[in-house]
């Protein structure tokens, strides 16, 4: 059985499989790696997720069959919604928020003990592109997320996964490092454009290689074409 990779987090995740994104930048690269599942929800918080992490990782790995190989997790974009803003029935409160992380962590290692779990952290926030964003109902004439309030959640992400011995991405502080980062990775001042999500992909890779994924070190699923004997391919599948 190919290995298989688990995406878990909000719409930056739901949003990955689409063209250009993340998550079908990690299925393209393991194509014949490793599996890459999605688990994305829009609009959720960790409160959520917590509630549903069960169901949503049902039928991910039936029994019988080895654990996922690692497993992201990416939640705060939401939760770091300000309270008194639109939106801010999504808020989770920042110590809440830790726990919340803790708690989804727990659960993952309880069920798949050798599941690489690697948090991620929210990604900064354009407060001029939230506000010139259309989709949502913000007559205040205020962003509903502020960059100040997605890097504390980042921060606290970060102090969890050191606190549980996780790896973790902090693409909060990764996108602020290029100039332009305001337009160049995000498309609404929060969802990533195809070069804000070529950014995670790589930080991803990188952390599944530092944890033994890597290309070179998965088996190819299946014989590769240049390992077949050209005069006779089929003595390739007798084992």
């Amino acid at each position: 059985m190919r290995p298989k990779l688990v995406l878990f987090g909000d719409s930056i995740t739901e949003e990955s499989f689409g063209e250009g994104g993340w998550g079908a930048a990690l299925a393209h690269h393991f194509s014949r790696k490793a599996d890459v599942v999605l688990r994305g929800y829009s609009g959720y918080n960790t409160r959520w997720a917590l509630k549903v992490v069960g169901r949503a990782m049902e039928g991910v790995c039936p029994d019988g069959v080895a654990p996922p190989a690692a497993a992201t997790v990416f939640f705060g974009a939401n939760d770091a919604t300000l309270p008194d803003r639109c939106c801010g029935f999504q808020h989770v409160p920042l110590p809440e928020y830790q726990s919340n992380l803790r708690a989804i962590c727990a659960y993952l290692r309880e069920r798949w003990s050798s599941t690489v779990i690697i948090l991620i952290t929210p990604p900064p926030i354009d407060e001029d592109g939230r506000l010139r964003d259309t989709s949502g109902d913000n007559s205040s004439g205020l962003p509903e997320r502020t960059n100040e309030s997605a890097g504390a959640y980042a921060k606290a992400c970060v102090a969890v996964a050191n606190e549980l011995g996780l790896p973790v991405i902090d693409i909060w502080s990764k996108m602020l490092q290029f100039p332009d980062w305001e337009k160049s990775f995000l498309r609404d001042g929060l969802h990533f454009t195809a070069s804000g999500n070529s950014v995670l992909f790589e930080e991803v890779v990188k952390k599944l290689g530092d944890e033994g994924l890597s290309l070179e070190a998965l088996p190819v699923d299946l014989p590769d074409i240049l390992d077949m004997d050209p005069n006779d391919p089929l003595k390739s599948f007798c084992d």
